[in-house]
Parts: structure tokens; C-alpha cells; sequence
């Protein structure tokens, strides 16, 4: 298992008792409340399209869960277009999920650690040519059962729904959806898509993140989250 940079940004910056934290701490509240029976343990974290903030939101919602000290957290960067999760918590980004779906890689072996002894990452992995191709295998499915049983909370951070199919079929093996939107700037109808594209596809769509574009987030996101919940 790799080690962290001790220079990681989302460290640095991160504050338990900032008004981001506070208010991910509830959506993380209300997404728990919202499951019926057993409770949800993968969440998937998607946009409409690019520019929303779900990388952000996925990864500041991983860090704030893995503040409960006996919550074991992990984050998988499923993004393969366009990977994030290496650059927030300075891992490396190969040997990752890439390499679970084409060589059949231990997903334990892939684990990168983070500053919190509590939280580990799963990046994206090496350069594909052909994404989509990747979530069409059957070890996708055999990966997050292993991932599920290892850990008490997995986050997702998925491609953005109207750009490719890599959500639908990360969808299909995730107990939950979150949507993430940036008020003010992504049409209505282009939302309105995106959610009825993944009840097309089943998935299981618990609530939407409406980001505040009147503040500003640290100098490598894009913007700041107050942690509105709404139900989908």
C-alpha cells in the first residue's frame, strides 16, 4: 500500500467544524436515513455533465465520514477520463482500478493509504483506451463485492452521466446515487435528463448536492458546497 504526500492539499485545508463539514455531516446523516432494511454502504457520486463539482463533493464527503473514528472509509476514483482522487490525496495514480477490471489485480493490493488511518483510496489506475469496455466486465462486479465486505462506506466518483455509459454500469452495483448539481449554471432540462437517464438504468437515486457559487473553495477546486439535501 502506498503511502501519502505529506503535502496533500485536501489536508491542508480541511477543517472538521467548517460550515462544508458541518453541513456534509448532515447529507451524510440524511443519506443514511434514506435506505430501508439494510443500510446503504457504496455510494455513487456523479454530475449531469463536467464542471458540476463531484469530485469534490466525493471526496470532501469521504474525508468527513472518515472523521467518525470507527467508520472504515474507502474512495475509488471511477473516473477514468479524467481522474481526480490521486491529485487530492497526493498518491500515485497507477496501479489502481484499471488494473483490478483488466488484470484481474486483488483490489486490496491497489489500496493507497491517506493521512487518515481510516480512509484509503482506490485510484483510477493506468491510461485505457477504451473506458467504457472496462465497467462491461464481470470483475467489475466481483471488485466492489470485495471492496463492500472489507469496508463500511464506499465512495464512488464517477464519470458524469450525459458524457459517457460509465455511469450506468458503475450504477448497477452501487447501493446509491447522489447527484451533484451547480445551481444557477446547469440547465433544468439538462438535470432533468441526467436523472431520468439513471432510473432508465435503475439506479437508485436517494438525493441531490445544490452548490453555492458565492463563496470560494481553496485555490484547487473549483467552488465552495454548502450541503444542501434535496430528495431526487
Amino acid at each position: 500500500m502506498a503511502s501519502p504526500s505529506l503535502d496533500t492539499s485536501i489536508f491542508r485545508e480541511y477543517k472538521p467544524e467548517s460550515p462544508i463539514a458541518t453541513e456534509l455531516r448532515r447529507l451524510y446523516n440524511n443519506l443514511k436515513r434514506k435506505s430501508e432494511g439494510s443500510p446503504y454502504k457504496s455510494f455513487l457520486i456523479t454530475s449531469a455533465v463536467r464542471g458540476e463539482g463531484k469530485s469534490t463533493i466525493a471526496s470532501y464527503l469521504a474525508v468527513t465520514v472518515a472523521q467518525f473514528p470507527q467508520v472504515k472509509v474507502l474512495i475509488v476514483d471511477a473516473d477514468m477520463r479524467r481522474p481526480r482522487m490521486h491529485s487530492v490525496f497526493g498518491v500515485e495514480n497507477p496501479g489502481g482500478l484499471k488494473e483490478c477490471l483488466t488484470h484481474s489485480a486483488d483490489p486490496l493490493s491497489v489500496i493507497k493509504k491517506t493521512q487518515l488511518s481510516n480512509l484509503d483510496v482506490i485510484t483510477a489506475g493506468g491510461k485505457t483506451d477504451s473506458p467504457s469496455q472496462l465497467f462491461e466486465s464481470e470483475l467489475l462486479s466481483e471488485f466492489f463485492a470485495k471492496v463492500r465486505f472489507y469496508y463500511d462506506i464506499v465512495f464512488v466518483d464517477s464519470a458524469p452521466v450525459l458524457a459517457v455509459s460509465d455511469t450506468l454500469f458503475l450504477s448497477a452495483e452501487l447501493d446509491a446515487v447522489v447527484l451533484v448539481v451547480l445551481a444557477g449554471v446547469t440547465p433544468n432540462q439538462v438535470v432533468i435528463r441526467a436523472k431520468e437517464t439513471l432510473i432508465d438504468a435503475r439506479a437508485n437515486i436517494v438525493g441531490a448536492v445544490v452548490n453555492n457559487m458565492s463563496e470560494a473553495l481553496p485555490y484547487y477546486y473549483d467552488y465552495k458546497y454548502y450541503g444542501a439535501y434535496r430528495k431526487a
